[in-house]
């Protein structure tokens, strides 16, 4: 294949300020709610305020009386009844997967599924209107204990499937050829005395995805085509959805995602509203639009993580690990979002993790509950799995009085044994574990911190010291298409990219990538100034619609640069080679005398040459250009890689707890990571800080909680605790870069790696400071209450009374509250 040759603009690495953000942060941009064509109504849903229950009865006149209102419909109303969202990640051939209705039909399975909707002039007026629709319930018994749920005679969510596991997966490295039996290895180290066994329980509690612009959908049916405007991360793929939901051609359907406020996986699915919409539209031949309220997104809005983890390590006492066995319980709410059946399973290759296990073997149970779905949400099975593999490591570090970042460097893969062949039989290309952590600990100070630690336990000191480790990799680059395929998932993992170069100079681009904050049009922009050797200020990248980017597979496990920038580096090639081809025409050279630098393409050995721009007015023009070439250079590429892409690195944590409240400080915070080659250090970077907070969010802040009758109490964001920039400290950052062998660019990929680095390093820093007083666990989030009554059970004290930190500066903040009964920061 013809290549570029080395770019000399040297916009690759440049930490170029975005493109996007003058528009984004000055509001000279339009969000989905924004865009209201002429003559639209809203639509609101009616929804259950009941987990479980029979509908008997649905009075709908009051509603369809009140001011504005153009209709109520039920399912029955839209013709719904036979309507089901698709679930596109069937794991096993036999999973039971409920047809989930766009309005319940007789039973209501959650808090929050709609029952009607309303449809009115204006928004206000649609919402006042749901008040008024009466509906009457036979309350049935909620499910909302995952381990109950799947146990024999178990009150059933969908009595129809027989029971409420959905799917049991199972990968066991003995079976697969790729390791050894992990039966053989526990047998083994519960029968040798040289040999030990730790067995730990981990929950990874249910978090809300909480991204800033709430979901919305527009859809306009008065064109020759049925447009939409959602609120999305995969247009490409709600276009395909909607087809095969409704029955509209595809070819009839355009979506365009216009600015997202992000997604965070939170808008990854197809969900109600927007089939609802569609429909709607089309029985009314008018506009419609619905945009959520933020209680109505915490509640019915797909929800993440909500695992049981059962994990089992085996090592010899000399600290080499011999064995890891994981079963996992994973909550999938009352039904089958998108990609959610196959979140645990992306995990299932990672518990592994950057470890030589000679045996592993990981099973999963699906189940359903009473309660809002999950799918996808930031890192999708990556976290839950780091967490649990960095956690159990430094258990074993205890139960073998090892340094536990010293117990982790003897089980490595060294940096010479690349590529690996891991356990799960994936192949790791390139990583140097050593250098990363060797940079964090001295970014860290690790040495002074454990002697700081040493003294802080000697003097008995209220306020202790830990240290929270968490070395990672994760896979990313969700691709490739026959992996993916192995997996019965219900897609491929190419992405598709083209170039066109206009005839006064400048450059498109068009990729099936969709950003929602990434910063796309800016990395994007400095690939094709280098590729192409044209100013950055000269490329304008497009994306989001698909009558503009007709094909693409969208944005979501941290695939758009090392897929969707591959593709636009595959198109850029044949740009080059096609203008290469015109060059040597004009020049009246053989091709293979033509070079190409910064731009410009020349005759070796002569002062004759054409610059990339001259030649895409040439080809425009189309006066003079070779017969067996097509007067254009515009350029299109689908690119599916050859494997995953593995970022790395090294997290630690510098923990304070206060023993006496249980209050928990985040002092410090030292990472290390290797994403390959580095685009955009200003956009890295800033990847990298929103990771951490929502990993940090997830130790120490986020849980959303049900009561006994399946209800959301905590579905607004005075409840819900987020944190705020006050409650991070400034975050010391580096990186250790190993280019990917995967990619022409040697990219590994950045969005997740923050979140699946930091809740372990977290909390294994809050144990870490406690360990001394015989706490080894701490359920998430760390709040004040959950730390202090671990002390108290650990020393074997009464938890009746709870105390109130009143001598701290700012009392309050993360101090216990006898009606908090939680203890969030407030």
């Amino acid at each position: 294949m013809t290549t570029t040759a080395e770019p000399t603009t040297h916009e690759i690495g440049n930490a170029r300020t975005r493109k996007e953000d003058a528009r984004l942060i000055t509001g000279r941009t339009r969000y989905t709610d924004s865009i209201t064509p002429s003559g639209t109504l809203h639509l609101a849903v009616v929804r259950s305020p009941l987990a479980h229950a029979t509908i008997t009865n649905i009075d709908t006149e009051a509603a369809r009386s009140a001011p504005g209102v153009f209709g109520v419909y039920t399912a029955a109303d839209l013709g719904a009844e036979a309507i089901g969202l698709p679930c596109a990640w069937p794991i096993t051939p036999d999973q039971k997967a409920p047809q989930r209705p766009l309005l319940a039909v007789n039973t209501v399975h959650f808090a929050g599924e709609g029952v009607a909707v309303v449809v009115a002039r204006t928004a206000a007026e649609a919402r006042d209107a749901v008040e008024l629709v009466e509906i009457d319930y036979d309350l049935l018994d909620p499910v909302l204990d995952m381990e109950a749920a799947a146990a024999d005679g178990a009150n059933l969510v969908h009595p129809d499937l027989g029971t409420n596991v959905s799917a049991t997966w199972v990968f066991d490295s003995a079976e697969a050829g790729t390791g050894n039996s992990v039966a053989d290895a526990i047998a083994a180290a519960e029968a040798d005395p040289d040999q030990v066994v730790v067995k730990r329980r981990f929950r990874q509690q249910r978090l809300i995805p909480a991204f800033m612009e709430p979901r919305s959908v527009v859809v306009d049916p008065t064109g020759e085509q049925i447009t939409m405007w959602s609120s999305t991360q995969v247009p490409h793929i709600l276009r395909t959805m909607t087809t095969v939901t409704t029955g509209i051609p595809e070819s009839k359907l355009r979506v365009i995602a216009p600015d997202v406020g992000g997604g965070f996986g939170g808008k990854i699915g197809v969900v109600p509203e927007e089939m609802l919409c569609v429909l709607v539209a089309q029985k009314l031949g008018k506009p419609v639009k619905w945009t959520e309220t933020r209680s109505e997104s915490l509640l019915a809005a797909h929800h993440g993580r909500d695992q049981i983890q059962d994990i089992t390590i085996t090592a010899k006492k000399d600290g080499t690990v011999t064995g890891l066995d994981v079963h996992l319980l994973a909550d999938m709410g009352a039904y089958l979002g998108l990609v959610g059946p196959g979140v645990p399973i992306l995990g299932a290759f990672m518990f592994n993790s950057i470890y030589k296990f000679p045996a592993y073997r990981f099973t999963c149970r699906n189940v359903f509950t009473t309660k809002t779905l999950t799918d996808a949400y930031r890192g999708a099975g990556r976290p839950e799995a780091t967490f649990a593999v960095e956690r159990i490591m430094d258990e074993l570090a205890d139960e073998l009085g090892r340094d536990p970042l010293e117990l982790r460097e003897q089980n490595w893969i060294s940096h010479e044994e690349f590529p690996f062949t891991t356990v799960c039989g994936l192949t790791y290309d390139t990583g140097n574990y050593e250098a990363a952590t060797a940079k964090a600990t001295e970014l860290f100070d690790y040495a002074g911190l454990r002697r700081e630690q040493e003294e802080r336990r000697r003097n008995n000191d209220p306020v202790q010291l830990g240290i929270g480790i968490s070395t990672f990799t994760e896979m990313c680059g969700l691709a490739p298409s026959r992996v993916l395929g192995s997996l019965s998932y219900g897609a491929g993992g190419w992405e598709a990219a083209s170039i066109r170069m206009l005839a006064t100079g400048k450059v498109e681009v068009i990729t099936g990538t969709s950003g929602h904050g990434q910063g796309h049009e800016t990395a994007f922009s400095q690939i094709v100034a280098d590729q192409l050797g044209v100013p950055f200020e000269d490329v304008e990248v497009l994306h989001g619609d698909t009558q503009i980017s007709p094909k693409g597979l969208d944005t979501y496990g941290s695939r758009s640069l090392v897929v969707g920038g591959i593709a636009i580096v595959k198109a850029a090639e044949k740009v080059v080679a096609k203008a290469r081809k015109l060059a040597a025409h004009l020049l009246e050279a053989s091709e293979d005398d033509i070079e190409f630098s910064n731009g410009v393409f020349s005759v070796k050995g002569t002062d004759k040459g054409k610059a990339i721009q001259e030649l895409a007015f040439a080809a425009f023009m189309a006066h003079d250009y070779p017969e067996d070439m097509e007067p254009s250079l515009d350029s299109d590429a689908v690119f599916d890689p050859e494997n995953f892409s593995f970022p790395h690195g090294t997290h630690l944590a510098a923990m304070e707890v206060d023993t006496e409240t249980g209050r928990v400080k985040l002092r410090h915070y030292v990472c290390v990571d290797d994403v390959g080659t580095v685009v955009n250090p200003l956009i890295v970077e800033g990847q990298v800080h929103g990771g951490l907070a929502q990993g940090i969010a997830q130790a120490l802040f986020e849980e959303a909680n049900y009561d006994e009758q399946g209800t959301l109490v905590n579905g607004t964001f005075v409840d819900y605790t987020l944190p705020s920039a006050a409650d991070l400290p400034s975050f010391t950052t580096g990186v250790s870069s190993n280019p990917a062998t995967s990619n022409p660019l040697g990219v590994k990929g950045v969005g997740e790696a923050g979140t699946i680095a930091s809740t372990p390093a977290i909390m294994n820093g809050v144990i870490d400071a406690l360990r001394h007083l015989g706490v080894n666990e701490v359920e998430m989030p760390a709040t004040p209450q959950r730390v202090w009554r671990a002390i108290q059970e650990a020393q074997g004290r009464s938890t009746q009374e709870t105390p109130i930190d009143t001598h701290s500066p700012g009392a309050g903040l993360g101090s216990i509250d006898p009606n908090n009964p939680q203890g969030e920061v407030q």
